[in-house]
């Protein structure tokens, strides 16, 4: 049976789902070099506005097999959750079960991140003896805070579904059976934005958060969006009290 990542589309939303359940989802070297292919598939097809990370079975991913760390790759991990960090559409991580290990990065690279009560997540690099590579550690602190960053990453401990709401790491934290509705509401409501100011804002909030703000770039998408037709056609549709119908131009 194929357990590598699978790829699908519902017209301006994707959806990447990890199959793996029978080993909580855990990825291999096989599977990071197949997500950075599926993730520049969906940067190349510009009527994707959304991408939905996903998985199989009880657990959402139990990060990078920890036997394989070391062993050569053609992809490291870092550099596939980066690329997933920096992929032009939407990015949202459907948390339905435990989230361990790199998994915990993984989702942390997501624009939004949507949970079920009762989920967990732990990061036990330091219990391995693991040092974590520089861009993890950096969004870690980006978007969560030095303080927050420090108790995942020094400790290793468990922390449970209200905290990660509390620490910032949750965007949102809903009962389970309401997990799915949650989900295609947000995706919904991202897909339904103007595809270029869509794109352009969630590119430079990236940056922004990085402190890597390419400021002659921001400028080039901010005067795109503004000449767009687009913009023409929300400022009509507001006028008129309808739903807009943009056409990403």
């Amino acid at each position: 049976m194929n357990e590598l990542p699978e790829l699908s589309t519902d017209g301006a939303i994707a959806t990447i789902t990890l199959r793996r359940p029978g080993q909580a989802n855990r990825l291999t070297a096989d599977d990071l070099e197949h997500l950075a292919a599926l993730i520049e598939e969906v940067n190349d097809r510009p009527e994707i506005l959304v991408l939905l990370l996903r998985s199989t079975g009880k657990y959402f991913c139990s990060g990078y097999d920890i036997g394989s760390i070391g062993a050569p790759r053609k992809i490291d991990f870092a550099g596939m959750v980066d690329a997933l960090e920096m992929a032009r559409p939407v990015t949202i991580a459907v948390l339905h079960g435990g989230v361990y290990g790199g998994a915990t990065d993984l989702a942390l690279a997501c624009d939004f991140r949507v949970g079920a009560e009762g989920i967990d997540m732990f990061m036990p690099a330091a219990r391995l003896g693991l040092h974590y590579y520089r861009s993890g550690m950096e969004r870690y602190v980006s978007r969560l805070g030095l303080d927050n960053a420090k108790l995942l990453f020094l400790t290793a401990r468990k922390i449970g579904a209200a905290q990660m709401l509390r620490i910032g790491y949750l965007t949102q934290l809903v009962e389970a059976a309401q997990l799915e509705h949650e989900v295609a509401d947000l995706a919904r409501d991202c897909a339904s934005m103007a595809p270029l100011a869509l794109v352009g804002m969630k590119r430079h909030l990236n940056r922004m958060a990085r402190g890597t703000l390419d400021v002659e770039a921001f400028n080039a998408d901010a005067l795109r969006a503004y000449q767009s037709a687009d913009l023409r056609e929300g400022q009509a549709a507001w006028a008129q009290k309808r739903a807009p119908r943009f056409t990403g131009q």
